[in-house]
């Protein structure tokens, strides 16, 4: 069978434009594409580099005792690679608030307490941290509450107060809704107490002061209080932003069971998770040290203090010229 010159010469020309309307048409959004995925590895290298830098002043994980958050929990971690398959909660123009949801009363201290953490929240997560008109204990039913059968202190239920109390009264531009209370926490049967608790998905989490000490007693139990109840705060946001227990550096993201175990741990982010909350904020680690820093000189946090003091000197060293 021939086929006439003209109808293939149409079919040529009908072949170059489909051609030429696919090329102009794909390539700007290719280019975009390849664009972004370029940027987003030179941010992440630079991110990279920095963080490398500070692995020096981080300790490995040491091995759980008995007891300990490990020996009873066998977790897996999470690599930052992990992180990203999991497609982790991030804020949005439309998630851009962390509210602190107060629930039933405090003294005066605690009251103290819950500002500042409040503060200290804003700057580690670098976002506005607002705290809610508090709830009465009447929100929380009979149902939801007990008498611990050994240790008779009141507990509230911290499941309910998830899926009963935070997520129906969430604020629509909420991050993440963190409960507080002066109760003790239980988490349901088989437990005797949890110090905080947070859903990775639904963006909510409560945790307790109960067992934080009593700021009312002298500076330095005010102190510790503080330094107790923002470790236990920003530990549970962590879970809200998608970051699992750390098994892999001593890190504040690290499982606790007993209090010794929780005071054991640091209050910053170890490197593997440091790099996940800085991608995911979009947070340069210097920037954040310094507001860290002057946060914890101005509230007698001398320890802490001293920590990111020298974070802030070692990322201020040249980078040596092999890293580019």
């Amino acid at each position: 069978m021939i086929i006439p010159r003209w109808i293939l010469q149409k079919s040529f020309r009908l072949l170059e434009v489909i051609r030429r309307t696919i090329f102009f048409t794909l390539m700007p959004l290719l280019f975009l594409y390849f664009k972004g995925n370029t940027q987003d590895q030179m941010s992440l290298k630079l991110l990279d580099e920095k963080i490398t830098k500070l692995h020096p002043l981080h300790q490995r994980k040491i091995s759980p005792q008995p007891g300990d958050w490990l020996s009873v929990h066998h977790e897996p971690g999470q690599s930052f690679e992990e992180y990203l398959s999991e497609k982790p909660i991030r804020p949005t123009e439309k998630l851009n608030t962390i509210y602190i949801q107060p629930i039933a009363d405090f003294s005066k201290s605690q009251q103290k307490v819950i500002e500042l953490t409040a503060e200290y929240i804003s700057l580690y997560f670098n976002l506005p941290a607002k705290i809610l008109t508090p709830l009465p204990l009447s929100v929380i039913p009979a149902k939801a509450r007990r008498t611990h059968p050994s240790w008779g202190m009141n507990q509230i239920l911290s499941t309910y107060i998830l899926d009963e109390v935070l997520r129906p009264r969430r604020p629509e531009n909420a991050l993440a809704v963190l409960g507080l209370t002066a109760i003790d926490l239980w988490p349901g049967r088989g437990w005797n107490f949890v110090f905080g608790q947070a859903s990775l998905y639904d963006r909510v989490g409560v945790w307790s002061i109960y067992r934080n000490g009593d700021p009312d007693e002298s500076e330095e139990m005010f102190r510790l209080c503080l330094l107790r109840t923002i470790k236990t705060a920003v530990h549970e946001i962590g879970h809200i932003l998608t970051m699992r227990h750390c098994i892999e550096y001593e890190c504040v993201m690290n499982g606790s069971n007993h209090r010794e175990e929780s005071d054991k741990r640091p209050v910053y982010l170890c490197p593997v998770c440091l790099k996940k909350l800085c991608w995911n904020l979009g947070i340069d680690p210097p920037e954040r040290y310094n507001k860290l820093e002057s946060f914890c000189i101005k509230n007698n946090l001398a320890k802490e203090a001293k920590f990111f003091q020298k974070s802030i000197r070692i990322l201020s060293i040249e980078i040596p010229n092999q890293y580019h």
